[in-house]
């Protein structure tokens, strides 16, 4: 009965990540996204579950051992919780459920427990009695302990050179078991590190309960070119795993259980955005020029070395922004050191072949936290509004010998191509006196060491509008600046972006901001230096002429972004945009006024 009133659910939420995408629901705890998501072949199925059995086994002993070594003097209501969970150790609705998950699903162990956890979550939060509800927390510490010991287990294992089962992730290929439905993931929120675990995942489309369009959650998904929904407040508690879901990714709209009409609607959504994919893809090589000749430098956006691929595929002119951030994220608080920094940049500057690369310096804060090392990091990463605290060039100065550290590995990766350094967060010029004499003192470390290294360009982002108020000031100590929006928007608006509750507020067509863009844009010109757009605005379609207008020539994007832009831009005449502009800027509802720009080519 509960499975035919559910049929047809609509699920509202942003849109993030265009496209639809049908699968059968996952459901993961916020607390546990990191778990590994992967198939077992059906040769190790017997192996994966005895895997889940020693893991029982080890935390059964330990909580033996914990009851045993009790003092005399302990409370009895301690005694009666371990005892609670070595019950539930021993039960079939979480260990017996979790092998079946195994032996049916080809599901890994710790995505076996994750998924029986929510369910059982589930039957107790609909429970009347009060102190069964409770119970819940037993068992989701019990869970918790078992994917820690099989962590540990997999870390003792590799340590000793045997190959251990989570190690092995099995691509998310058609399967030949079972149990071969494409899969949605739906948590509470996720993470940026936590996202970037699921690029080479199983799943095809996410929903969450929080976020906004341009937090950082939702800019992974797009790099993934996947489709998503975020800001969906009660998706995780009205979607139950396994339920059959179409993440509408055009519309902001998660429909649970759809009717057989609705899905082949969708099915054939699906198509027709495979055709035009390939249509688009056809683009690939096309050089980007304007009706009038303008040539425009399209460029992408990274985090991690591999994504290089995908940005040549796409026909991008090269990098133009690596967000290093993410190879320092997920390390439980281990930092990368400079070889395994200049390593993964090399690679990506080889990878790309000569074209030019530009490696922003560490961003982490606000909604991209790392694990930090003392008390006093730890109290920077809970404060009150980590948006304006100890984050990007701010955290960096902070910590001189980790910055001159990733200097060094950007000198050294620039011997084998051309390197952009990219500084984030810039608005006082005493940060710049301050990086550009960390940078000097990294060039001779390595001078004095005998270390090859390469000329880099220096550059500076303006996203906070300080710094796009002295842009001036800061052009004659930067080589280029790069334009992100996103912070733009967001701190010239006292919006944050990764809060669903204002992010109707979030308005990059607000005429500040276009103020700000087109004062930046125009000052670099009148400097001759190179300005580019790294942010979200850069890789939306609705801003490509606005942007060119403004007189934009370099935009840095998504590689999924890049084939939509290019065909903007290949219909579009530059000087005829420039004269409608001033007519947008001075409109007191520029996104309404921007339908002036919508085709202002000549209809030859």
């Amino acid at each position: 009965m509960r499975y035919i009133e559910r049929v047809g659910i609509q699920v509202f939420g942003m849109q993030v990540s265009r496209g639809v995408a049908i699968g059968r629901a996952v459901l993961v705890a916020s607390s546990r996204v990191d778990v590994a998501h992967y198939y077992i072949d059906a040769g190790r199925l017997d192996d994966e579950g005895a895997r889940l059995m020693r893991a029982r086994d080890a935390v059964a002993r330990e909580l033996a051992g914990l009851k045993q070594d009790m003092p005399a003097d302990a409370p009895a209501e301690v005694a009666a919780v371990i005892d609670v969970h070595l019950m539930m150790l021993h039960d079939d609705a979480l260990i017996g459920a979790a092998r079946a998950s195994i032996r049916d699903r080809h599901y890994n162990a710790e995505w076996a427990l994750s998924a029986q956890l929510e369910v059982l979550a589930r039957q107790f939060d609909e429970m009347e009695d009060v102190y069964l509800r409770e119970r819940k927390a037993d068992v989701e510490q019990v869970v918790e302990r078992l994917l820690r010991e099989l962590a540990r287990a997999d870390e003792q294992a590799a340590a000793q050179g045997v190959s251990v089962g989570s190690a092995i992730a099995a691509p998310a290929a058609a399967r030949d078991f079972a149990g071969e439905d494409p899969l949605v993931l739906v948590a509470s929120d996720i993470s940026p590190a936590d996202m970037l675990r699921f690029k080479r995942s199983v799943f095809t489309g996410f929903v969450t309960d929080v976020g906004g369009r341009t937090s950082h959650t939702a800019i992974v998904a797009r790099s993934m070119d996947i489709p998503a929904v975020v800001g969906a407040r009660e998706a995780s508690r009205l979607i139950r795993q396994d339920d059959w879901l179409v993440i509408d990714g055009d519309a902001g709209v998660v429909v649970v259980n759809p009717s057989p009409i609705v899905l082949e609607e969708y099915r054939f959504r699906q198509r027709q955005s495979e055709l035009e994919r390939a249509r688009l893809d056809r683009l690939r090589h096309t050089p980007a020029v304007t009706l009038d000749g303008q040539v425009i430098e399209l460029l992408a956006n990274i985090e991690l070395p591999g994504d290089a691929a995908a940005a040549l595929a796409a026909g991008a002119m090269g990098v133009g922004l690596f967000r290093s951030e993410f190879l320092f994220m997920g390390r439980g608080g281990r930092l990368p050191g400079e070889d395994e920094q200049f390593e993964a940049y090399r690679d990506a500057v080889v990878a790309m072949g000569g074209l030019p690369v530009t490696i922003r310096t560490v961003d982490v804060g606000a909604d991209k936290p790392l694990e930090r090392l003392t008390p006093q990091e730890l109290r920077h990463e809970h404060a009150f509004n980590p948006a304006l605290g100890l984050r990007a060039i701010r955290w960096s100065l902070s910590e001189p010998g980790m910055f001159r550290q990733q200097l060094r590995a950007m000198l050294r990766a620039a011997a084998f191509g051309p390197v952009r350094i990219l500084v984030p967060m810039l608005a006082h010029l005493s940060e710049v006196r301050a990086v550009e004499e960390s940078l000097e003192r990294a060039r001779q470390q390595l001078s004095d060491a005998g270390r090859p290294f390469g000329p880099v360009e220096l550059g500076a982002m303006i996203e906070i509008p300080a710094a796009a108020l002295i842009v001036e000031r800061l052009l004659r100590h930067f080589d280029f600046v790069s334009i992100g929006t996103n912070d733009l928007v967001q701190y010239t608006l006292a919006i944050d972006r990764s809060d669903e509750a204002v992010a109707h507020l979030y308005d990059s067509w607000h005429p500040a901001v276009l103020e700000l863009l087109r004062r930046t844009i125009a000052a670099a010109g009148a400097a001759g230096k190179n300005v580019s757009v790294c942010g979200e605005m850069a890789g939306d379609p609705v801003f490509t002429e606005l942007l060119l207008a403004m007189g934009l020539r370099s935009f840095s994007m998504h590689p999924a972004c890049i084939a939509s832009i290019k065909q903007r831009v290949l219909r579009a005449d530059t000087g005829v945009l420039a004269a409608v502009l001033p007519q947008i800027l001075e409109a007191d509802d520029p996104a309404a006024a921007s339908s002036r720009l919508a085709r202002p080519w000549p209809a030859h």
